[in-house]
């Protein structure tokens, strides 16, 4: 079988590259937009030089047939490398949200040469057994299922799924902008030319070998909403009861996303970590 052509991940930066650097990977769907502008900038402004990129399959990343995602999940894994390579950056602190927050895990215990610092928002522990833990809310997995009738070549469809996904994922303790989120939205999907490969995130396999996040030896810090319903808040807790000394920073009422009243929180906690 012949090798899968190199993607092209795009990436953006902020601040001073010779600050310490911060890569921010986000989650399964998701390109670089979801790392606001505004949220970056002010992480930057607190003496960081801070890189964001679009996943493949997402923003003007390289994109697949929708369906018939050709790479892996281990491949993502190495997208986050080379990002730090096209940015000359030795070591980084890795920030991942949701399933960013499982690829930076693998990040630091594959290349752990070139992580000083790991920060995982809103995600679930690796290599640790979760079956006791809550699951995903019945509320969302309902809203989730309705997925499966979405027309992905439909704007107004996607749009409005989108959109819908983004509340259900929201703050029980800040109210819900929906003007703005879809402005965000509309944003991403023009930009991306659509969003039906980003789909295929959905449908990757890990074909890496077992790895469990007990063995990071970098500082590991663990921010989570008391109200996710995708991965609970015990979620959380458990990674960071997996590594010695990990700190766990609990976003009261957050949900499965980074709502701006929430950013001091959550840009003072990644800024002083470790």
């Amino acid at each position: 079988m012949a090798a899968l052509p190199r993607p092209e991940i795009v990436s953006e930066t902020f601040g001073n590259p010779a600050d310490p650097a911060i890569l921010l990977i986000m989650g399964a769907m998701a390109s670089m937009l979801w790392w606001p502008e505004a949220f970056c900038r002010r992480l930057a402004g607190r003496g960081r030089f801070v890189i964001r990129y679009d996943n493949r399959d997402t923003g003007l990343s390289t994109k697949y047939t929708p369906g018939e995602p050709p790479y892996t999940f281990e491949d993502m894994v190495e997208d986050a490398v080379r990002v730090l390579d096209d940015h000359g950056v030795a070591k980084a602190h890795v920030v991942g949200m949701s399933m960013g927050g499982m690829i930076a895990q693998i990040v630091a215990l594959k290349h752990p040469e070139r992580v000083n610092a790991l920060t995982v928002i809103s995600s679930s522990p690796l290599g640790v057994d979760t079956s006791g833990l809550p699951g995903t809310s019945e509320t969302y997995r309902e809203h989730s299922a309705q997925g499966a009738a979405v027309d992905w070549s439909n704007r107004e469809q996607v749009l409005g799924f989108m959109v819908n996904d983004a509340r259900a994922l929201g703050s029980t303790r800040h109210p819900f902008d929906e003007a703005r989120t879809r402005e965000m939205i509309e944003m991403d999907y023009d930009r991306s030319g659509g969003l039906a490969s980003a789909t295929n995130h959905f449908l990757l396999k890990g074909e890496g070998p077992k790895r469990a996040v007990r063995d990071v030896t970098v500082p590991l810090l663990v921010i989570h909403g008391t109200t996710d319903p995708i991965f609970p808040i015990e979620h959380g807790e458990a990674l960071a009861g997996a590594v010695p000394c990990a700190r766990l920073v609990r976003v009261e009422g957050g949900g499965h996303e980074l709502h701006c009243d929430d950013w001091r929180q959550i840009i003072e906690a990644i800024a002083t970590h470790p």
